[in-house]
């Protein structure tokens, strides 16, 4: 199709991009009529917007993790877990680790594969966040958020703050919608809270690995199951959103004791994370771990023993709880011991496909992903749904719009309601001293319209954004809000989605956008 166009204008093979922009303004000027199958042609692995927003991934540079993990790699040039052989870790090494570049660069790769890119959820990694000194993690916000702001612009922008750059993203092109960063439980204190909100993080990845103390002192990895409660209780008391790491195959573990592991992540009210990573262990080259299995002292259990503990995991996963991944990005030749299937988890969903088993989590029910196989349901007519539960001393509304047989989810909608705290607990009280605006508050944790992503401020006939599902499930949650006795909303809004509450009557509290109801 490209050839035959460059044919015809007798200039070489455009872009993904090109066409597309050319198109849009055919489509604009009313020459042509809007072509989904046409436009879903010019894109390159559609998957990756599917969910409705540009993922951006960085590295941070090499710097020393306090953890000691036995199973961690640590290769000099990389942030320690990380491999060379990575595919976003080779893209960061080759950006130097420099943040700009790297934001800059995969935006411009998404753009010219097709892809919108002014919804932008960039996710941060590279050993423990938290143990990097302060100035850094301010400079390297600042020039991810520089980068969006500079992108499709012919002059490179520098902000003198972060907040300055901050605010120059809330109406920029492309717009920095979420941030995710991770870290280690016991890094989780009232006072690192705080300043993960001044940074924009609204998601925090938290290594977990498992809920067995005798595991994780096996592992030496440095903390107990008490410090995820802590660290989970403190970031919900936030409205942060969680996503729990999780490790089958460690040293101590069976395929039984890993599966009651996870049993007890979504069945303990201290815990039940929004999201979770299912990491199996292996074993890399020139780790603690590696010298346990030449010493014949670890073994990973059986291929297939770890491929039936899985398909197991994932039917115990509730609607609510979104499978972010089932494997790490490390290239089989790296793994010396333990699964080296990179496409294990198509392995699974056509296993459980054939044994008539579904999975119920999030991700396995997004609207955009259903769709490629089951068209008409992008017609269905939907119904919301509330699923409550406890977790982390509050009440969760996982509010979702969905087809009548809840195979696929539309729009969702995150609500916590804040039980009242014990007047001894010192972490509470240390942390609405630092951020005041969550005092007394009702939270919208994530708000998010599944499907392909348009624009902002555009429309397409058969797409779920920019319908008015985010709006309904505004008005469900404050309903609720409301009807529970609290007179406040807070939401931990992405600084690119500010200008949207702004408009649903909301106003900038600190780092939260907030509503008297």
């Amino acid at each position: 199709m490209k050839r035959e166009l460059a044919g015809r204008a007798g200039s070489n093979i455009p872009s993904a991009a090109d066409i597309k922009s050319r198109y849009d303004e055919l489509v604009k000027s009313g020459a042509v009529q809007p072509d989904r199958e046409f436009e879903r042609r010019l894109i390159r692995r559609e998957i990756r917007s599917l969910s409705g927003v540009a993922v951006v991934t960085v590295l941070t540079k090499p710097y020393p993790c306090p953890g000691k993990c036995t199973y961690c790699p640590d290769e000099a040039r990389m942030p320690k877990s990380y491999l060379s052989n990575e595919p976003a870790a080779m893209r960061a090494l080759a950006q130097k680790f420099d943040p700009f570049n790297q934001v800059f660069q995969r935006l411009d790769a998404l753009t010219v594969n097709g892809h919108p890119a002014d919804k932008i959820e960039l996710i941060v990694k590279g050993g423990t966040w938290s143990s990097y000194p302060w100035t850094y993690r301010q400079w390297f916000m600042r020039r991810c958020f520089d980068a969006a702001n500079s992108f499709g612009h012919a002059r490179r922008r520098s902000s003198r703050t972060l907040e300055a750059a901050q605010l120059k993203n809330e109406s920029a092109t492309h717009r920095i919608i979420g941030v995710t960063l991770e870290t280690r439980p016991d890094q989780v204190t009232p006072l690192e809270v705080s300043w993960l909100r001044e940074l924009g993080c609204t998601r925090i990845e938290l290594g977990v690995q498992s809920t067995e103390d005798e595991v994780l002192t096996r592992v030496k990895r440095g903390h107990d199951l008490a410090a995820v409660v802590r660290a989970n209780r403190l970031l919900k008391d936030a409205g942060f959103k969680v996503d729990f790491h999780l490790m089958p195959g460690l040293p101590g573990a069976t395929p039984a004791s890993d599966l009651d592991s996870i049993r007890r992540v979504f069945a303990d009210p201290a815990l039940r994370p929004d999201m979770i990573k299912i990491y199996p262990c292996v074993v890399l080259e020139g780790t603690e771990l590696h010298r346990d299995w030449q010493a014949g002292t670890y073994r990973p259990y059986p291929e297939q023993e770890l491929f039936e503990t899985l398909i197991a995991a994932k039917g115990l996963v509730p609607r609510y709880c979104r499978i972010s991944r089932l494997i790490r990005d490390i290239p089989s030749t790296s793994v010396l011991a333990g699964n080296a299937v990179t496409n294990l988890r198509q392995d699974l969903q056509r296993e459980m496909s054939r044994r008539g088993l579904t999975c119920h989590c999030l991700r396995c029910r997004e609207i955009g992903r259903l769709v490629q196989t089951q068209p008409k349901l992008r017609d269905a007519k939907t119904s919301l749904f509330d699923d409550v539960y406890e977790s982390a001393g509050g009440e969760e509304h996982f509010l979702s719009y969905e087809d009548r047989r809840r195979r696929g989810v539309f729009a969702f909608c995150r609500l916590r309601l804040p039980q009242p705290q014990p007047t001894n607990d010192r972490d509470y009280e240390r942390l609405v001293k630092l951020v005041p605006e969550i005092k007394d508050a009702a939270f919208i944790r994530e708000l998010h319209t599944y499907g392909a992503q348009v624009k902002i401020g555009g429309r397409e006939s058969q797409a779920t954004q920019h319908k008015g599902l985010g709006k309904r499930l505004v008005r469900d949650a404050e309903r609720l809000a409301k009807r529970a006795g609290f007179k406040k909303m807070a939401v931990i809004s992405g600084v690119g989605v500010r200008g949207y509450y702004r408009r649903l009557g909301y106003r900038r509290q600190g780092t939260y956008m907030v509503k008297r109801l």
